[in-house]
């Protein structure tokens, strides 16, 4: 088998970020939207599953062709090498999405695809009935301007479930997201890191796992680990690789604050499954009450809004209580998402940078205001 194609998905506005992170892991990337493609073996769905940050998967990409009809999605997905990838007692759901297509029911396109891969292992096994007992192999059909993409999913639940968060405050952030607005930030692990409405501590638990290199896949399992067709050698040597590329040998300044008790309590066990108890400080606090300590710092934080705050007059007192922390951090740098679109007139300035990023389904912007850099040693 030569080079696989692989697709590593990634939530709209995000797809340079997560073209960042495989250009860094070494691969050549071309972009799309909601979508990365980039080519490997075996062994980088081992290493991309356990090192991407921001992405939500990663996908084999079987197949694409045009599908105006049942037929020729069909005959197009009976086509591909299945037995390649499934053995005789694989399980292989069929998943689908269909946008501006002539095959409109998802759930029939679903059904065509199975029976097209049933048609063609019947081929190579030769038997009419599969236990469907085995490893799992989810297959997805996605229809989009009457061509179909067809994959196979090697990471299970998404990649944003690092394992670490047990409990979770209201509308919570997710990792993958988190992880993105640090790396959008200017923030790096030698500087002082702040999240004045830290909710359960996840921006700053992944600012901990990027400033340390600590993959965040490392403590979480994925279907493919129990493919046949990927040796087990190669999930043993891309953990290997990823424990050894761990550095913990400086100290963090990271600090997180939030006026709801328990989600102090949430964020503690949270750095305490994720390995980094006693490396963040948390503590139960309103944000006007805070003063960051240290220079040239940042401010990384999701304030709340939807689910977790009550009304527009709420918003507006704490969006300029972030105004007016800042006039006494005049080295610190401020990054906010948020989708208020009065935010800036509120905080007592139009941002430096804006991004368009999307928090779940909720449009946002990423309000960025910049300081200066630390001084060159």
């Amino acid at each position: 088998m030569g080079k696989l194609q692989l697709i590593a998905t990634a939530p709209m506005g995000l797809e340079a970020v997560v073209a960042r992170e495989l250009n860094e892991l070494g691969y050549e990337t071309t972009v799309e939207n909601g979508r990365v493609l980039f080519s490997g073996d075996y062994i980088d769905i081992c290493r991309c599953n356990l090192w991407l940050r921001t992405s939500d998967r990663v996908l084999v990409k079987m197949g694409q062709f045009p599908a105006r009809t049942f037929d020729e999605l069909f005959e197009g997905v009976k086509a591909i090498n299945w037995e390649d990838w499934i053995p005789e007692n694989g399980e292989f759901p069929v998943e689908g999405r269909s946008h501006k297509s002539q095959l409109t029911s998802v759930p029939a396109c679903q059904g065509i695809v199975k029976k097209a891969i049933v048609e063609k292992l019947k081929l190579s096994y030769h038997t009419e009935w599969f236990p469907e007992n085995g490893p799992r192999y989810v297959v997805e059909v996605i229809l989009l301007n009457d061509i179909a993409l067809i994959t196979l999913d090697t990471t299970g639940p998404a990649l944003h479930k690092r394992g670490y968060r047990r409990q979770a405050t209201e509308a919570p952030l997710k990792e993958t997201m988190a992880a993105a607005l640090i790396q959008l930030s200017r923030w790096n692990g030698h500087r002082p890191l702040y999240d004045p409405c830290c909710g359960s501590g996840t921006i700053l638990i992944e600012a901990a796992m990027i400033a340390w290199n600590i993959a965040p896949g490392l403590r979480r399992s994925f279907p493919s680990e129990h493919w046949p067709e990927i040796p087990q050698r190669l999930w043993e040597e891309a953990r290997e690789e990823a424990f050894d590329a761990v550095r913990d040998d400086y100290p963090l300044q990271l600090t997180g604050t939030d006026i709801d008790p328990a989600a102090i309590e949430i964020a503690e066990a949270a750095a305490k499954s994720a390995g980094l108890s006693g490396e963040i400080t948390f503590k139960h606090m309103a944000a006007a009450k805070a003063r960051p300590e240290g220079e040239y710092g940042c401010i990384i934080t999701n304030p709340p809004y939807g689910e977790r705050i009550s009304n527009d007059k709420e918003v507006e007192k704490l969006t300029r209580q972030f105004g007016e922390m800042m006039l006494y951090l005049p080295t610190w740098s401020f990054f906010a998402i948020s989708p208020y679109k009065e935010f800036e007139q509120y905080y007592g300035r139009k941002a430096d940078k804006r991004r368009k990023l999307y928090n779940g389904r909720i449009e946002c912007q990423y309000y960025q205001y910049l300081g200066p850099l630390p001084p060159r040693k």
